[in-house]
């Protein structure tokens, strides 16, 4: 779950990393309000889950509060990749001396977080990766033990030369951590960590997403959650639990089990097709999980041919089979449907279809290699 810009802020403050005070505005009065409260030049920042608001127009610096005002006017409401924006956060400016990148991610391959840090911030890091890969140092953390004080001080003299600003850096890279784990981050980012003429090392900058598997015991930072700022897919699926990802393609794939819903990608790319979705409904055996299912493939326009791909252990196919009948009867599915079920009540599930009216397969590449054609035809 990624969160706004001014929720990672509060996240950072609560770890005690140097944060510059803020405050969020939904309208342009409110924007002015503030920019006045804090005086001198203010930054104006469109909220929104993702990168490229200052290339798209939604940063702007304002040197007074009228300025500020009409800077929020024209933000608000501007879409940035898709996304319309709905907050700004104004934050008083910070004059910068130097820019420096810190952030904590997952390292998929050994399972650990990792720091990556570069004294080349205010960029993205991919772009620092692909240009000057020597201007990243990376550090795994045993999470037996968490990020030593020696690890954090190597990298902060890393960033820095500064004996002053050596010893604020090792303190924020512990901060950052904390954060990071308390919060079951995925992703906390400062960028830039910035070192102000006076010396003072502050993050003017923060991204963060979230695990979410994780929520359910952080519930004050479940409430984050930004429903209009995800697509409408993604949150009725959660909400009927069922586990999925939009994808590009056109072939609607509708699986149970992780494992399965992967191998089924893997055979529509196999076969030629593009799927549109990984989309696992689980182990239960309820319909309405199937309806809701159908309801959310059948809502992407890019979708021309459905697949049903079920291997019935825990889930039952007649229930799957009542589940798609009953969408049927509910929803007007365009895209034809393909259907594989085998396993548990098999032959009540096919007897089921066939009175509907549809037909079923049992081999996988023969379901998968005809949905693939009938999105190839369509």
């Amino acid at each position: 779950m990624d969160i706004h810009e001014y929720q990672a802020k509060e996240l950072f403050r609560n770890a005690g990393i140097p944060v510059p005070p803020g405050e969020v505005a939904e309208t342009a009065d409110q924007a002015e309000e503030i920019a006045s409260r804090f005086g001198g030049t203010v930054v104006v920042k469109a909220q929104v889950h993702t990168g490229g608001r200052g290339k798209a127009g939604g940063v702007k610096l304002a040197s007074s509060a009228q300025e500020a005002r009409e800077y929020a006017e024209n933000i608000l409401g501007m879409t940035i990749k898709d996304l319309t924006v709905k907050k700004v956060l104004v934050t008083p400016a910070e004059d910068i001396a130097t820019e420096a990148y810190v952030g904590v991610l997952i390292d998929r391959a050994t399972q650990r977080p990792m720091f990556m840090v570069s004294p080349e911030g205010g960029v993205d890091i991919e772009e620092v990766a692909a240009t000057n890969p020597e201007a990243i140092r990376k550090l795994r953390i045993d999470p037996r033990y968490g990020l030593l004080p020696h690890q954090a001080y190597s990298l902060a003299t890393f960033l820095y030369d500064d004996p002053a600003q050596i010893k604020q850096a090792t303190r924020v890279m512990g901060q950052l951590y904390e954060a990071f784990t308390r919060n079951s981050c995925s992703l906390a980012e400062i960028n830039p960590l910035i070192v102000t003429p006076a010396g003072d090392v502050k993050a003017i900058d923060a991204k963060v997403s979230i695990d979410e598997s994780a929520l359910f015991r952080l519930p004050e930072v479940a409430d984050y959650r930004d429903l209009d700022a995800e697509p409408a897919s993604e949150t009725k699926a959660r909400e009927a639990g069922l586990s999925f990802v939009k994808l590009d393609g056109d072939v609607g794939c509708c699986v149970n089990g992780a494992g399965l819903a992967m191998a089924t990608m893997d055979l529509v790319k196999y076969y030629g097709g593009e799927p549109a979705n990984f989309l696992d409904i689980g182990g239960s055996s309820n319909p309405d999980k199937v309806v809701s299912a159908l309801e959310i493939i059948t809502a992407d326009p890019n979708v021309k041919a459905i697949l049903f791909n079920i291997f019935g252990g825990i889930t039952r196919c007649d229930d799957v089979a009542n589940g798609i009948v009953e969408a049927a009867r509910r929803i007007d599915i365009q895209p034809p449907i393909v259907i594989r079920l085998t396993g548990t009540n098999e032959e009540e599930a096919l007897e089921i279809l066939k009175e509907a009216g549809f037909s079923a397969f049992t081999s996988m590449d023969e379901v998968v290699e005809k949905a693939v054609e009938l999105a190839a035809q369509a």
